[in-house]
Formats: C-alpha cells, structure tokens, sequence
C-alpha cells in the first residue's frame, strides 16, 4: 500500500485520480481549498474504509501547505500529485488585469513549488515521486496566442520543476510535469477530447513509470514525451 497526496482532489482530473489510488488500496491524502463542500471527495472519504483522508491545502495560501504537512508529520510519501489550477479569463493583449497573472503564478507555479518542498522529508523517506499537473501550454511548440498568464504561469512551473528534479536527485526523489490532455473538467468543457477518467488513467501510468533516470521529464498523459 502506497501513501499518495493529491493537491487539488475535490473534483475533475484530481478527484478522479483520488478514486483511482483509492479503489487501488493505497493511502489518500485527498486536498483541496474547501474541505466541507467538497461533497463527491467527502462521500469517497466515507466509503473508503479509511484509506482516504480529506484535508485543507490551497496553492494560493502557503499556511494551509504548511500546516498539512506539520499535520503529516514524519510519515512517508510515495507520491505527491499537484493537479489544481486556475484561468482567469483573460480578454486579449489589451487586458491589464495584472493582479490576475500575480494569483495564476501563485497558484500554478510557486504553490506546486511549495507544496513539494514542504513535504521534502516525506518524499525523501519513501524515495517518492512528485508529479505535477502542467499543459501543452507551456510549451515553446504551442502555435496559439492567447492566455498569456496561465501559458506564462506553466511555463515558469516546467522550469521550475526541471530544476528541482536536478536539485533533489541524489535525495531519492523523482520530479516531472505532465500535459493531461484536453479534458471534459469545468475548465475544459464538455467539448473536450477526453474524459477525467482517461487523463487520470494516463497520468496514473505516467507516476508509475517515474524514476530517478526520467527524472525532469515533462509527459504527456498518453505516456509520450511532451516537447517543450
């Protein structure tokens, strides 16, 4: 039985790849910004004997990632999955709504970066995996304008976690970003090429197949190598 963190589980992508862990017998730690209405998380929580424990943490408030982790404490983490995001909405190139891009690095770039560091130790304990939601977005091949702060906010979180791979290497720890695809979620939209359960699968895969050698590697959720 593994021990898996998920940021971000209260529905779509995150909460489906919880339900997964879950029904596989491993040991859910299933997060995300509002607890007590997170109904479909909490009625997981309910049937799942035990193995899934529904918690508080938000990219956007370094206090509730602290505090999930002193609240962890020592025990060992298999696998952390940082799947939240946000979109603002943007309206073109004349869109000034520069608060906004400051909330999507919060929340997509330095909260991820948060979220593994403070549970450094409990990676380090299992020589565990932390594995991070990004998007083909993010990538240099991407041949779209538009969405400048999330494009931006994902970019900077692929550096950030290339660079960390390198970082915490010689710890035991494996660290990669993967584009889930373009999936039916809030964000989405019901037009979209696949289902939460077909991303969730894939990234599933994805985590499984991480090591220390592919360490850095940014994924597709199909399990190909996304260009970046």
């Amino acid at each position: 039985m593994a021990t898996i963190v998920i940021a971000g589980a209260s529905r779509g992508i995150g909460f489906t790849l919880a339900k997964l862990y879950a029904e596989a017998g491993d040991r859910v730690y299933a997060l995300c910004r509002n607890p007590a209405g997170a109904d479909a998380l909490n009625a997981l929580a309910s049937f799942s004997e035990g193995r899934v424990t529904v918690g508080k943490a938000d990219f956007g408030d370094g206090a509730s990632i602290d505090k999930f982790a002193e609240e962890l404490g020592d025990a060992p983490v298999d696998l952390l999955l940082n799947v939240g995001g946000i979109f603002i909405g943007e309206t073109g190139p004349e869109d000034r709504n520069f608060d906004g891009w400051r909330e999507s690095f919060e929340v997509m770039c330095i909260g991820p970066f948060r979220m593994v560091q403070a549970l450094l130790p409990n990676l380090e304990r299992a020589r565990g995996k932390a594995l991070t939601v990004s998007s083909q977005l993010a990538a240099s091949p991407w041949p779209y304008g538009g969405m400048y702060s999330y494009s931006a906010a994902k970019a900077g979180l692929n550096r950030v976690m290339r660079a960390l791979s390198i970082d915490v290497k010689e710890r035991g720890i494996s660290v990669c970003t993967v584009h889930p695809g373009y999936v039916q979620t809030d964000m989405g939209g019901p037009e979209a090429d696949i289902t939460a359960l077909e991303s969730a699968s894939g990234i599933h895969d994805v985590a499984a197949k991480m090591n220390l050698d592919n360490s850095g590697t940014f994924w597709k959720w199909n399990g190909e190598v996304h260009p970046w």
